[in-house]
């Protein structure tokens, strides 16, 4: 390999798990405010393999490289920046639209407005499961639902990639847990802090939440499965309670004027302030991810096969560097 090629992993086409190809291709040079990092750790997120299956219209088209999540290493420095010099470890999450080299790839350039600090506290490995998933939690429970001390939170689908940050993040705002999942996961949710774990292959979380809440529903509901869930958790969720998804909702609504509800939908965008909010929690050992398996960049189709699954516990993680 030449001086400035790099290894990364590319999409020629959409497809399955076999268009992710290894390549060499040309070494990115960072711009006014920018940084060069060595990507030592790439995160894998759900939205990678739709994009991967389906691409993502005029906003992501191929050839592309995948991947919005980075823990790495300052390489070199662009004109004006300030924050950040070579060799400082920093974690970050990337614009999932309108951009063509990712995470997937030896080197990222990226805006040094976007970067914090990689929490000291974490390897690379787990650096790189937080800036997305974690980030869409606390978009959810924190910024959008803004939970309080006391409050019944019901959280769909608690031991997976965005979920586990979001039952942690509610426990760490003062609040009641339920939280669904499936057999094989039943002991994770535990060992994050649930108060009430549901095996949803036996109990339908929503008739769970209202026998825990006495008929008067819970306070708030974080859904990130999709589907009718929101819709059905309606009936669930007491008048004037808050409701967040991170995937349009299927169903009838019907009701959620009727108790003066209040739904938020979540699609988050990179931001250096919330990373370095987490960052804090993680210090305080409130808040920690959860990997599930790391694999080396060149096992990628295997890591997306398991994404093609939809369902995991924790996140997938590619390790970039050797």
């Amino acid at each position: 390999m030449n001086g400035s090629a790099m290894r990364a992993i590319g999409v020629e086409r959409f497809g399955g798990p076999e268009v992710l190809e290894l390549k060499e291709i040309e070494r990115p040079q960072p711009g006014p405010g920018e940084l060069l990092v060595r990507v030592v750790c790439a995160g894998t997120n759900p939205v990678d393999a739709k994009l991967r299956q389906f691409g993502g219209g005029r906003r992501v088209t191929a050839p592309v490289v995948l991947g919005y999540d980075v823990s790495g290493i300052v390489e070199a420095v662009g004109p004006g920046v300030t924050r950040f010099r070579p060799g400082d470890e920093v974690y970050y999450m990337l614009e999932v639209f309108g951009r063509q080299l990712g995470a997937y790839a030896e080197y990222n350039v990226v805006p040094e407005a976007i970067v914090a600090r990689k929490p000291a506290a974490l390897s690379h490995e787990e650096a790189a499961a937080v800036p997305l998933a974690c980030g869409t939690a606390w978009e959810g429970i924190v910024r959008r639902l803004k939970v309080q001390p006391g409050e019944t939170v019901l959280v769909h689908a608690g031991a997976g990639g965005v979920g586990s940050f979001a039952v942690q993040l509610a426990k760490a705002c003062g609040a009641r847990v339920i939280a669904s999942a499936g057999p094989a996961n039943q002991e994770t949710l535990r060992s994050l802090g649930v108060d009430v774990a549901v095996d949803y292959t036996q109990q339908d979380p929503v008739e769970v939440a209202l026998e825990e809440t006495g008929g008067q529903g819970v306070d708030a509901v974080f859904d990130a499965v999709g589907g009718e869930l929101i819709a059905r958790s309606i009936r669930a969720t007491k008048p004037f309670g808050r409701m967040a998804t991170i995937l349009d909702p299927a169903g009838s609504l019907d009701r959620l004027a009727m108790k003066n509800l209040t739904l938020f939908g979540i699609l988050i965008t990179p931001d250096a302030t919330r990373l370095e909010e987490m960052g804090r929690l993680i210090g305080q050992g409130k808040l920690r991810p959860l990997v599930d398996k790391v694999y080396p960049l060149e096992q990628v189709q295997e890591a997306h096969r398991r994404l093609d699954t939809g369902h995991g516990r924790g996140k997938m993680v590619l390790r970039v560097a050797p």
